[in-house]
């Protein structure tokens, strides 16, 4: 048992000190993953929705401090209760979406690493075994030093926590693993290779056969059956390739200018995915920078998935000389997570991302 605690308390430890640390780089992105559970379709718990950050916050720090604490062996007994009752909640989390095809990415590490609803809840199983190991076998969790030095310790790695997810709110993810990162092309990303996997489906043809009901099922061909054809049912037993992009589009009035726009060899998007919810005052920095890019010969754009009235209002307010096309919510959030934030792009490789505290640090 000695040495299960050990192992137990290894895996465990590094584990939760990884998540924690993925997800901490970008709380904004978690904040979005639970206001997607939180939503009416999912978890019918809308009043928790305007607290996600802070939630998301919280949630992050303490897993990165538990995974600390675990390692090097202090209050044992809180920490292990608080670790069970956590794995506990994330285990019925990730069962409910995979059971019930509710949120297909947990965001368990972020957009580092992509796992599937299954996928989640079978991670979630394995920790929970580990932390039973480590509930039962308390007793052999000696702490490393002393508990002087393990304030210390604690102290400290809540310290940074709370400092670096201040600094990644207040500006951008130190480390983007999303595919709009610095110098990725946009127009790669939406491609698909010719020798890319193609989806596999499965057919269930229904005949009457004699009077009798027959199933016969295929990959796709019409069967040769001597009856009657009642109707077929199809479904996706193998996912075929998804490029990272998926979902871009530029639109205005029902039509993409994806195409045309990515083209240009300067271009700066003004991204603010919802009008209603951005920092306004940086909008007056805004109309400073767009005119500043015209006038060194870029085009401008902005990109929401707001109203055009409400476009059309902040324009109005702030003097902004460009126009804003529509773009899919959840596209913008993952481009940048900033309310408002800028690119610059040059025939569709992203040169340059900031926050709006930072744009400042845009050059042309």
């Amino acid at each position: 048992m000695k040495y299960l605690v050990w192992i137990s308390r290894i895996v465990v430890g590094v584990l939760f000190i990884i998540s924690g640390l993925i997800k901490l780089n970008d709380p904004l992105g978690f904040s979005f993953k639970l206001e997607e559970y939180f939503s009416p379709s999912v978890l019918d718990l809308p009043f928790l929705m305007p607290l996600a950050l802070g939630i998301s916050v919280f949630v992050v720090i303490v897993e990165v401090i538990l995974g600390v604490l675990l390692l090097v062996g202090f209050k044992p007994k809180f920490t292990v209760w608080s670790l069970l009752l956590m794995i506990i909640f994330f285990t019925f989390l990730t069962f409910y979406s995979a059971y019930f095809n509710k949120v297909t990415d947990c965001g368990c590490f972020g957009d580092a690493i992509k796992l599937t609803p299954w996928e989640s809840f079978t991670k979630d199983v394995i920790l929970l075994v580990f932390i039973l190991i480590l509930f039962f076998g308390k007793k052999f969790i000696v702490p490393l030093f002393s508990s002087k030095t393990n304030w210390i310790i604690g102290a400290t790695a809540l310290l940074a926590s709370i400092l670096f997810a201040n600094h990644v709110l207040a500006h951008l993810p130190s480390v983007d693993f999303r595919p709009y990162k610095i110098e990725a092309n946009i127009q790669e990303g939406m491609s698909v290779p010719d020798d890319a996997p193609q989806p596999i489906y499965e057919y269930q043809w229904r005949f009457k056969v004699n009077g009798k009901e027959e199933i016969h099922v295929t990959e796709g061909d019409y069967p040769t059956v001597d009856g009657e054809f009642i109707d077929v049912e199809t479904t996706q037993i193998q996912a075929g390739y998804e490029p990272p992009i998926h979902d871009f589009t530029i639109e205005q009035e029902g039509q993409d200018y994806a195409a045309e726009l990515l083209e240009e060899d300067k271009l700066v998007m003004v991204i603010a995915y919802d009008l209603a919810k951005s920092n306004y005052e940086a909008f007056e920095e805004v109309a400073k920078v767009a005119k500043e890019a015209k006038e060194k010969g870029y085009k401008v754009i902005g990109m929401s998935a707001s109203s055009s009235t409400m476009a059309n209002k902040l324009i109005d307010t702030y003097g902004l000389d460009f126009e804003f096309y529509f773009t899919d919510e959840t596209t913008l959030k993952t481009i940048v997570r900033s309310n408002p934030g800028i690119l610059v792009l040059s025939k569709g490789t992203i040169k340059q991302k900031v926050h709006y505290n930072d744009f400042n640090e845009l050059t042309f």
